[in-house]
């Protein structure tokens, strides 16, 4: 009974330095709905290359007509916003569930630690927009989507740096083939957060 006491005594301690030190309020729910977004963003991004008569990228030198480009990038910003909005209420919801404050001083450390390379991203992805560089964006997204997860996960589960990392193979081999963006898009956002998001679910009872 003694060691059991004990046992049970270090778990517990065990547990309360993970949850003063990590945010383990993720929603495994939410990486599924990121990865049904991501997958819907991509039927209708087919939708728009059929109608203009173009495979699944824009090849460099494309002559942008019909504002096509605009319609991409406002369904990547729809799948963005839809994305965290359903992250941070799933989270917040998680949170309380717990009965923990969902801000604290873990949550501000992974918030510090993922913006660097999503904000980096995105000044780099706007850069390739206006030098009509289309055909490296989709693996400029996947790559700095990981490298954040990856600098995210020393303060989350660390299921998430593994998610980071194949997001970041992935986009390395999306730019090496040119013309796949839209296949790796639905790999990488969308089954990848799926799979992930079945995965945190189910062992941490999310």
């Amino acid at each position: 009974m003694k060691e059991e006491s004990i046992y049970s005594e270090l778990s517990s301690i065990r547990s309360l330095m993970e949850r003063s030190s990590k945010f383990i309020s993720l929603s495994g729910l939410s990486g599924v709905l990121a990865g049904v977004y991501a997958l819907a963003g991509a039927f209708y991004a087919q939708r728009l290359f059929q109608q203009h008569e173009v495979g699944g990228h824009i090849p460099h030198g494309y002559v942008v007509h019909s504002g096509i480009v605009l319609q991409l990038v406002l369904i990547a910003l729809a799948v963005l916003f839809l994305s965290i909005s359903t992250c941070v209420i799933l989270s917040l919801r998680q949170s309380r569930k717990k009965g923990e404050a969902s801000w604290h001083p873990a949550s501000q450390r992974l918030l510090t630690s993922i913006a660097l390379p999503l904000i980096t991203g995105g000044i780099f992805i706007i850069l390739l927009l206006l030098r009509a560089e289309y055909w490296l964006i989709i693996p400029a997204c996947l790559i700095f989507y990981g490298l954040a997860l990856v600098s995210g996960s020393h303060y989350t589960f660390s299921d998430v740096r593994w998610l980071g990392v194949l997001e970041i193979l992935l986009g390395l081999l999306c730019a090496w083939i040119p013309g796949s963006g839209l296949l790796f898009w639905i790999i990488g956002f969308g089954l990848l957060h799926i799979l992930y998001g079945f995965i945190m679910h189910f062992k941490y009872k999310q």
